[in-house]
């Protein structure tokens, strides 16, 4: 793993996915911090997305879960400091992070069975930053993100 801990948040709709990811986590023992909600009683996802965002820096990586994964990404890319990639399948989560230095990754919990979140992590968390020329572009989002 490339970084030293991982933040997991999710809403209603994501919580018997993400249950199952930190039984793996435990099981593999990967650091984790779960940031909750823990029911499925009905929550708004915004307000978890910015909590996992407030917490991700070098050392970490964050994981959103909602339903579709759409509105935690979108709500989590608000913060000038998050790059969070949507994936439903494991090669776009190794390009987000290859590619795009992605930092946390979004996941729909009526969309993907366990299997599938579970390999789409374990390629995201394995997949160092290529840099070179993907240098320029991060810095190109980060920079739009200030206009």
């Amino acid at each position: 793993m490339l970084r030293k801990i991982i933040y997991i948040a999710n809403d209603h709709a994501g919580f018997e996915l993400k249950q199952k990811i930190c039984l793996f986590f435990q099981k593999e023992h990967i650091t984790f911090t779960d940031l909750g909600v823990n029911s499925t009683q009905s929550c708004d996802y915004p307000d978890y997305a910015h909590l996992l965002a407030s917490k991700i820096d070098d050392t970490s990586f964050g994981i959103l879960i909602c339903g579709s994964g759409i509105g935690v990404c979108m709500a989590a890319n608000r913060h000038p400091h998050i790059r969070c990639a949507l994936c439903n399948e494991s090669l776009s989560a190794k390009l987000a992070r290859k590619h795009n230095d992605a930092n946390v990754l979004a996941l729909g919990g009526r969309l993907i069975g366990v299997e599938l979140a579970i390999d789409i992590i374990s390629h995201f968390i394995q997949t160092p930053f290529e840099q070179g020329r993907h240098i320029q572009r991060i810095q190109k989002i980060e920079v739009n993100l200030q206009c």
